[in-house]
C-alpha cells in the first residue's frame, strides 16, 4: 500500500505527468491509503466546490487506516526525535507514523519528509 501525500495529490489533480498516470494506476489497484490530515490539507487549499466535491469522492471510496490516538503518537515519535527542527511537521509525523504502523510506502514531493524517511519507506 502507499500512503500518497498532499504534494502528490495537488499534482494528480492538476493531471500533471506523472503522477496523474501513476497515482491513477495505485488507485485502480486499490493500493492507495487515503489519510484524514492529507485530505484536510487537500480540502483546506480546494477553490471552489467542484474541487471540494471532488476530493471528497475520493475520500469517501478510498480505504483508510484504522489507526487510533496516530496523532498523540506521531507527536510522542515527533517529539522524540525532533522533527520539527528538522522541516517535519505534525501532519507529516502523522504521515510517516501511519506509513510504518501498516508497513506502506509513501508517496512526496517534500525534501524535508524524504531525509526523515528510510529508503525502503520511499515510493518512487
Amino acid at each position: 500500500m502507499v500512503i500518497v501525500d498532499t504534494s502528490v495529490w495537488v499534482e494528480f489533480f492538476k493531471g500533471r505527468q506523472p503522477y496523474l498516470k501513476r497515482n491513477a494506476a495505485l488507485l485502480e489497484e486499490n493500493q492507495v491509503y487515503a489519510l484524514e490530515c492529507v485530505f484536510a490539507e487537500l480540502m483546506q487549499g480546494a477553490l471552489d466546490q467542484h474541487e471540494r466535491n471532488t476530493i471528497n469522492e475520493y475520500w469517501q471510496n478510498l480505504p483508510k487506516t484504522e489507526l487510533q490516538t496516530i496523532l498523540l503518537m506521531a507527536g510522542i515519535e515527533s517529539g522524540k526525535n525532533k522533527w520539527i527542527a528538522k522541516g517535519v511537521g505534525l501532519i507529516d509525523s502523522v504521515i510517516i507514523l501511519s506509513a510504518r504502523e501498516t508497513v506502506s510506502k509513501i508517496w512526496t514531493l517534500d525534501e524535508k519528509l524524504k531525509k526523515i524517511l528510510k529508503r525502503e519507506e520511499i515510493f518512487e
